[in-house]
């Protein structure tokens, strides 16, 4: 038994730096949250854009026959990498253009900026997509995006997903508002979100200067789908680990689990308010965000609130 004692204390060390050599899911923990909780925010930013293209396009009733560009610039207050919020000295910024063209296609370019990141302008997305008002309570859309990432070369940030397509299906009855989108996200690797929502929009015209005044109080759950890699040691290690001290090349410790998870994601809280004036719309929101680690998951997520602000500019045709 002493002996067998100590070959384990022997051997430990070397299991223990076995341990420590495991990839990249805990050396890269830190940003496999950043990509999870960059992934909610757009779901959310997402979310609040196709509301404001339906409010703002199908629902005014003078400019449904007409096709329109849109130019925008929006702020928001949400330090994604760490979950600071309110920091006056840390912001983001987007800038985007969209056209609708009165048949119901539609193009949007977006860029962003954000000092927390490097470079800081981070990201561009174009999207493409249709949309139709079946009648006067349901809306469908149908949409396709691609993320160009701006990343330095000796970045460790791995972003499994550039592209997305899916459609949204947005029911207005009377003052109440429900939406459920879904999207399939590709590029290295595959994953499904599906996002139900439900609101209220009340609307006052002619009010404080304003042509309308939009309130949409809301509440939305992200469901998405995760492939998880975890780390189990094979059968056998006392043995490899003896192989290993005098042999090479070493036979590995641990080998990879594979796994697709489904669940919640996210939990978000929201109360934009749209004021429009002419051909000008000011959209002010405030957003509390819950996200949620999937199973199989170890990310560092955080509860956090944010401010946002767009101007968007309409130009007819």
């Amino acid at each position: 038994m002493k002996q067998i004692l100590a070959l384990i204390g022997f051997l430990l060390p070397g299991l223990a730096a076995g341990q420590q050599a495991m990839p990249d899911s805990v050396r890269h923990r830190a940003d496999s949250a950043t990509i999870h909780q960059l992934d909610n925010f757009f779901s959310q930013q997402d979310s609040l854009d196709i509301f404001e293209l339906i409010d703002s396009l199908i629902r005014t009733q003078d400019i449904k026959d007409e096709s329109r560009m849109a130019v925008r610039l929006g702020y928001n207050s949400n330090i994604i990498a760490d979950n600071r919020t309110f920091n006056i000295n840390q912001f983001g910024l987007a800038s985007g253009m969209s056209y609708y063209h009165k048949s119901g296609l539609y193009a949007d370019a977006t860029q962003y900026w954000s000092q927390e990141y490097k470079p800081n302008f981070y990201l561009t997305t174009a999207s493409g997509g249709y949309m139709k008002n079946i009648n006067k309570w349901y809306t469908l859309l149908a949409e396709y995006s691609h993320y160009f990432y701006h990343q330095p070369s000796d970045s460790t940030v791995s972003v499994p997903y550039t592209n997305n397509v899916g459609m949204s299906n947005y029911f207005e009855v009377g003052k109440f508002v429900f939406r459920l989108d879904y999207y399939f996200y590709f590029g290295d690797k595959q994953a499904h979100r599906i996002m139900p929502s439900a609101g209220m929009n009340f609307i006052k015209r002619k009010w404080a200067g304003f042509d309308r005044i939009s309130f949409y109080p809301n509440a939305t759950v992200l469901f998405g789908s995760e492939q998880t890699t975890s780390y189990a040691l094979y059968p056998n290690p006392i043995l490899r680990l003896i192989y290993n001290r005098n042999h090479t090349p070493k036979l590995p410790l641990y080998y990879p689990v594979n796994k697709t998870e489904f669940g919640v994601m996210n939990y978000s809280f929201s109360i934009p308010i749209t004021m429009s004036r002419k051909d000008w719309t000011f959209l002010l929101n405030y957003t509390y965000s819950i996200p949620k680690s999937l199973p199989g998951e170890d990310l560092s997520l955080q509860s956090s609130g944010y401010l946002s602000f767009s101007i968007t500019r309409y130009i007819g045709f």
